[in-house]
């Protein structure tokens, strides 16, 4: 009974395999690509760059000409009413009259600040190194969005790896199960070996289902990552991560390029800037400015018979006293940037602890898949031993077991490794400002 149901167990995983055999290959870069373009937190960052540079043009409008036209119509009635002041006996009041008479106004207006100490020509570049700012954002949230595609392409490309070692670890038992079945049958064994075997072949079912649901959770994952909603019929590309260039470099090496490249801190000085040009606005509102203003207009009772005028102005504005508006301000500004420098020593030290565990994360990795290659041959060597001493009557099955056991682990352990080692090479490659 057990056997039948083993057979049919493994025709269904031979279906199971034979359908992923057809399905599309996903490759590391294609992922990476496919993220770039439909992953939502860039898409933010994107529009959040745009929507910063539009602010821009709206913080350089104050420093071009303003123009205004304007067109009046109105009709009332035209009775006179004396007020206090006005000249006695000129135009005597109390007549009243229900007539209305039409009245037309066309005008243009242009206004031109002259000189402002400042103010709006800080607020300007202060919006500019902003846009700035936000460029490196969104870089640095492609980088970012880069590390977890390689993240989650890796973990699953470990979890593949891991079916093929659980598969193959099922008919590794499922042989032992037929030799032990026959050495039982002829009484060369004891009906022990055959109970601890039905177990084995047990286990690595369960180890292989559970191992086939990893590497689908780890595509759903994928698929997060790359900000795309569809359905996990592919396979990733077997491949490992390529050694990131200088990454045997000292750690010295190393910070000097991750300070000069990582965005995250090029936006942080970019705040910085705008936040000194800001204050530098906020200071010129002690001061006058000056504004040129001109007006034409066409005005009359009718609108072929229109009489015009043309004016011209210069405006001086004094701020004589705000109530310490201004001051506050300016206080207000100057601890927003004391913030901001305190945010950024924060920073660069966030990013030298960061580097440093990459580079330590990859040393350790790289003697981890050697010492692990070298146990996994081991295992194999023991678990062919192991099987040479059984079939010979010299082994048991405790030990048989516990070789199958080991090689198992050997395995896994040097998929695991091969999965960290590709994993701290993504992380350095982001902690080195790189893509």
């Amino acid at each position: 009974m057990i056997r039948n149901a083993t057979i049919l167990f493994l025709l269904l995983v031979e279906i199971v395999f034979a359908q992923n055999s057809s399905a599309k290959i996903l490759t590391l870069e294609e992922a990476v690509q496919t993220a770039r373009i439909h992953q939502p937190q860039l898409l933010q960052a994107q529009a959040n760059a745009e929507a910063a540079q539009a602010r821009v043009n709206e913080a350089k409008a104050p420093l071009l000409p303003q123009v205004n036209g304007s067109a009046d119509y109105s009709r009332s009635t035209a009775n006179f009413a004396n007020r206090p002041g006005s000249i006695p006996g000129r135009n005597p009041g109390g007549s009243s009259s229900f007539d209305t008479f039409n009245f037309f106004n066309f005008g243009v207006s242009a206004n031109q600040l002259i000189y402002d100490f400042g103010q709006a020509g800080s607020r300007y570049r202060a919006s500019k190194a902003s846009a700035h700012s936000q460029m490196d954002i969104e870089k640095a949230t492609m980088q970012q969005i880069i590390l977890d595609v390689r993240t989650n392409y890796f973990q699953a490309r470990a979890a593949k790896a891991l079916v093929t070692i659980a598969q193959e670890t099922l008919d590794n038992q499922n042989k032992h199960l037929e030799q032990i079945q026959g050495f039982v049958e002829v009484g060369t064994r004891p009906e022990i070996d055959l109970a601890s075997a039905k177990t084995n072949v047990a286990n690595a079912q369960v180890q292989l289902i559970n191992a086939q649901n990893a590497y689908a959770v780890g595509k759903v994952q994928l698929n997060q990552s790359m900000g795309i909603e569809g359905p996990t019929d592919y396979d990733v590309e077997d491949e490992s991560f390529a050694p990131v260039p200088g990454e045997d470099d000292s750690s010295g090496v190393l910070a000097n390029e991750a300070l000069g490249a990582r965005p995250e801190l090029a936006a942080m000085e970019e705040d910085l800037r705008a936040q000194e040009l800001t204050i530098q606005s906020i200071r010129g509102e002690y001061y006058p400015s000056i504004d040129f203003n001109t007006d034409f207009t066409d005005a009359g009772q009718e609108v072929g018979n229109l009489a015009w005028n043309w004016s011209a102005a210069l405006s001086l504005s004094i701020p004589v006293f705000q109530g310490g508006l201004t001051k506050a301000r300016v206080v207000e500004s100057q601890a927003q940037l004391k913030s901001l420098q305190a945010q950024a020593t924060s920073l660069r030290q966030q990013i030298l602890v960061e580097l440093e565990q990459a580079r330590l994360a990859v040393i350790a990795a790289k003697a981890a898949v050697d010492a692990s290659a070298e146990a996994e041959t081991s295992a194999r060597e023991q678990l062919d031993l192991a099987e040479g001493r059984y079939q010979t009557g010299f082994g048991n099955i405790i030990e048989l077991s516990d070789a199958q056991l080991a090689e198992t682990n050997a395995a896994q352990q040097k998929v695991a490794a091969d999965y960290r080692l590709s994993q701290a090479r993504a992380g350095l490659l982001k902690a080195l400002g790189r893509e």
